[in-house]
């Protein structure tokens, strides 16, 4: 449900620092609750022609976005444009595919485009009463004592200050922001980057707009130390990503020609090729990104400044919460706003952090474990009995065994408990699976007898 605007605005104008998914829908939240709020972006406004697209990954929104998303009642017009995957559609080196559920009948995450969502989220908090953007901001600085920020206007290249009295810094992994945070006493700050990258490529759609793939699933093409996955678009394409070593046999440094490039797609995904006809060309034309984790703390200044999303905890994307988790600090902001009333900024910023911090490092450590388990378990068959045998767990004990991937991503659970409980579980399969050959064995009176003791002493 939407939330109603106070019935008496404050005056005081919130900025924003960043206007990518997290600072829009912020945006959204704070001028529905009555706020005037000024927002600045360093790039340019992405719904003007020629503006230049940095990342072109397709978003995973689950449980967490939507429910962020319906706060402000913007759910179903970002539904529309959404296409449902309900499992992994795993392909080995041979073509052959093994699908894997995600949830139960009807649960399902959603492929959506990042540039749209935010071009819609900007769309729709402009107009809100007393939203204002202003586009091309680099923030070089900020001064926490005078409360201003130093800003340059990328197309004049003029710097001018802008004051400011509550400051939300929503500004990404590398925020400015932030910067100025660390330089205060007593701030702890870690980022940690992957020793892989990532390549954006396309499958291209088939005749008519068809999809070459199968539609309505995440594709993972796991090979062991590396891994491609691909996310469908409306357009019967789906957007391709190679996560892959940055250095070693088999790395980006290790693929220097056109030639290099075919001869190894040809030989480790030999089904996908013939679908990226603009293989070449694009795998010279995209960047290579980085991966990195970010935690740090506090994530407030006084009651002056508030970091959010990827600016307080960025984290690799291989649970696909990276979105969800920012839209859920503002989910959860906004209920500190109902508690405590719109002006109790010390006691929400100090609350806010305190809830967020534990959950959020619990959500960069599943995304890490996530990684190995795409990278390669998803191709180990004792692994995908494992999975087989947990969702029997599941129906048998319903509430009470939730696996950990539906607990992150089809509830609200805090991604704190789920990581405690999901481990517990780890442990519980461990002593299962040396009794297990087979999904039939699960119903011999041996192995229910261990099944019932094990979920015995859980309670």
């Amino acid at each position: 449900m939407a939330t109603p605007a106070p019935t008496h605005p404050t005056t005081e104008r919130l900025t924003v620092m960043g206007a990518g998914l997290v600072g829009s829908l912020l945006s959204l939240y704070l001028a529905r609750r009555g706020h005037a709020v000024e927002v600045f972006e360093r790039r340019g406004d992405p719904r003007r022609a020629g503006f230049q697209e940095g990342r072109s990954i397709n978003l995973a929104l689950s449980d967490r976005g939507w429910k962020a998303l319906g706060g402000v009642g913007v759910a179903n017009d970002i539904r529309q444009v959404g296409i449902p995957m309900s499992g992994r559609v795993m392909h080995d080196v041979h073509g052959n595919l093994t699908r894997q559920p995600y949830g139960h009948d009807g649960q399902a995450i959603y492929s959506v485009n990042r540039g749209h969502l935010n071009r819609r989220l900007l769309d729709l908090a402009e107009g809100q009463t007393g939203v204002t953007f202003n586009f091309g901001q680099q923030c070089l600085g900020v001064d926490l004592k005078t409360k201003e920020l130093r800003l340059r206007d990328t197309e004049t290249q003029q710097e001018h200050n802008a004051p400011y009295t509550r400051l939300f810094g929503t500004d990404g992994a590398f925020s400015a922001v932030r910067g100025a945070l660390q330089r205060t006493d007593r701030f702890d700050y870690s980022q940690d980057f992957l020793d892989y990258g990532y390549k954006e490529l396309t499958i291209a759609a088939g005749p008519g707009g068809a999809w070459q793939l199968e539609k309505n699933a995440l594709h993972i093409w796991p090979r062991g130390q590396y891994l491609m996955i691909a996310l469908p678009n409306l357009d019967g394409s789906f957007n391709a990503t190679l996560f892959f070593p940055f250095e070693g046999p088999e790395s980006f440094a290790a693929l220097q020609t056109p030639a290099e490039v075919t001869d190894f797609f040809d030989r480790v995904f030999p089904d996908a090729v013939p679908l990226m006809p603009a293989l070449t060309e694009e795998f010279f034309a995209h960047p290579t990104g980085s991966l990195l984790t970010v935690k740090c703390f506090p994530w407030k200044y006084g009651d002056d400044v508030l970091l959010l999303g990827d600016a307080a905890h960025a984290i690799v994307p291989f649970y696909g919460q990276g979105m969800n988790a920012g839209f859920e600090d503002c989910t959860v902001l906004n209920s500190l706003f109902d508690t405590h009333g719109d002006s109790a900024w010390d006691v929400i910023f100090a609350e806010f952090q305190a809830q967020r911090k534990p959950n959020n490092d619990a959500m960069a450590d599943l995304a890490l474990y996530n990684f190995v388990e795409m990278r390669d378990r998803v191709a180990d068959p004792n692994f995908l009995l494992q999975k087989k045998i947990e969702a029997k767990i599941s129906a048998q004990f319903p509430g009470q065994w939730v696996p950990l991937y539906s607990q992150v991503t089809f509830s609200d659970t805090p991604y704190a408990e789920a990581w405690a409980a999901g481990q517990r579980q780890d442990a519980i399969m461990a002593r299962l699976m040396p009794h297990i050959q087979a999904e039939a064995d699960y119903d011999q009176p041996e192995v229910q007898a261990l099944v019932q003791q094990e979920m015995a002493a859980r309670h």
